[in-house]
């Protein structure tokens, strides 16, 4: 019985043994193989692809992944040194890395650090123009409206500088080195306005003499040969000085009255001017100051009318406030009669501007009774297309707020 149950195992063993055989003659032959693709291909080795008709290509600059972070500087980084330069007071150094920063990616933090530096280089023109660069990426950048102001000032630009301290500090009330910045510009621009008004008073009176100089020169004449024959005539009288004082008096009145007279038509001139004057606004900062600037009723109709009502969200963004709200509510009823289509569509593409909804729960009572009473005495009128009724029905609600709160 051993016997026979050693031949089975003999047999499995010699069988193991040729399956070990074959495996390393088929890998001997997977070698030879591969050593004759090898050479194959050495063989058929096609021509550098670099090298094109002689002409070699420069060779191409390839970054490891082993380096660090200083050899593959990025916009952040950048912008950090040129904070480090800064402190240092190397503001030549730091501007270079802003710009670095910005060529990288342009941000509204680097143009208005870069700006800074310029500020302390006394730069300001180059100042101004990055402080402008980095509004059109953020419009609401505090420190860009006061570094702007800054350089506005320097240059002598002062209503343009207190436009923007006043923006900053609408922005941010709490701060008080805005104040301080926004009190000190105003007071150096009412000077000037000051003194604008004295030199125009006085160029009114030159323009006024130049312009009727002859015939009141001549008048004058005519007036004191007269007076002096009523003199003459009434030397006897008591009353000779009287006579002659009320008739210079009355004429010093009328001469008056003529400069006046030149001084307002020479304001009606500007008002005209700057109603030709009127350009679209871009942002909301843009609108407020052109709006302002606008103190007659149908110049800022015509700016509404200039902007296409579908971009008034783009253009206010975040930062329409309510008292530019309320005026450009009743600047739409001035001609809502007129162009109707218009005036609805202002209406509705104010509603689509972020926050409108937050602005108008939040009005005084005043400005809240002056918005129903526009709404009453012009946008209810009877005598508007059916289709237009049902337009102002759905925005009633919308701009009429606390009304509704009572309904409900």
């Amino acid at each position: 019985m051993a016997g026979v149950s050693r031949k089975p195992d003999r047999d499995r063993s010699m069988e193991f043994k040729g399956f070990l055989n074959d495996l390393k003659d088929w890998d001997d032959l997977l070698k030879d193989k591969d050593e004759k693709l090898k050479g194959h291909a050495r063989r058929n080795k096609k021509p550098n692809p670099g090298i094109i008709d002689g002409y070699k290509e420069p060779p191409r600059k390839i970054y490891s992944s082993n380096l660090n972070d200083e050899a593959l500087p990025d916009a952040a980084s950048e912008k950090e040194l040129g904070n480090e330069y800064f402190k240092q007071k190397r503001f030549l150094e730091a501007i270079e890395c802003y710009s670095r920063s910005i060529a990288l990616s342009p941000t509204s933090v680097a143009f208005a650090n870069r700006a800074m530096a310029y500020l302390k280089l006394r730069r300001f023109e180059e100042a101004e123009n990055d402080c402008t660069e980095a509004l059109n990426l953020d419009d609401r950048y505090v420190k860009a409206y006061s570094r702007r102001a800054t350089a506005r000032k320097e240059l002598g630009k002062l209503k343009a500088s207190l436009e923007d301290a006043d923006f900053a500090v609408r922005l941010d009330p709490n701060t008080q080195e805005l104040r301080k910045q926004y009190s000190e510009i105003k007071a150096l621009y009412e000077k000037e306005v000051a003194n604008r008004k004295s030199g125009a008073l006085k160029e009114a009176s030159k323009e006024s003499q130049r312009a009727d100089g002859l015939q009141v020169e001549s008048k004058i004449i005519q007036d004191d040969y007269l007076i002096s024959n009523r003199v003459h005539n009434a030397a006897a009288s008591s009353h000779k000085s009287s006579v002659v004082k009320n008739e210079r008096v009355q004429h010093k009145h009328e001469l008056k009255a003529s400069l006046h007279d030149v001084a307002s038509r020479a304001a009606s001139r500007a008002v005209a001017s700057a109603a030709k004057n009127i350009t679209s606004p871009k942002s909301a900062y843009e609108f407020e100051v052109s709006w302002r600037a606008l103190s007659d009723d149908s110049a800022q109709a015509q700016l509404l009318k200039m902007i296409p009502p579908y971009t008034l969200p783009q253009i206010f963004k975040n930062a329409l406030s309510a008292p530019i709200l309320v005026d450009i509510i009743k600047c739409i009823g001035t001609f809502f009669k007129e162009d109707t289509e218009l005036a609805i569509s202002l209406l509705d593409n104010m509603v689509k501007v972020p926050r409108f909804d937050m602005i108008i729960m939040c009005l005084s009572a005043k400005d809240h009774s002056e918005v129903q009473q526009v709404w009453e005495e012009i946008f209810s009128t009877r005598y508007i297309p059916v289709a237009h009724t049902e337009a102002l029905a759905r925005l009633r609600p919308k701009y009429c707020y606390r009304e509704q709160q009572e309904k409900n």
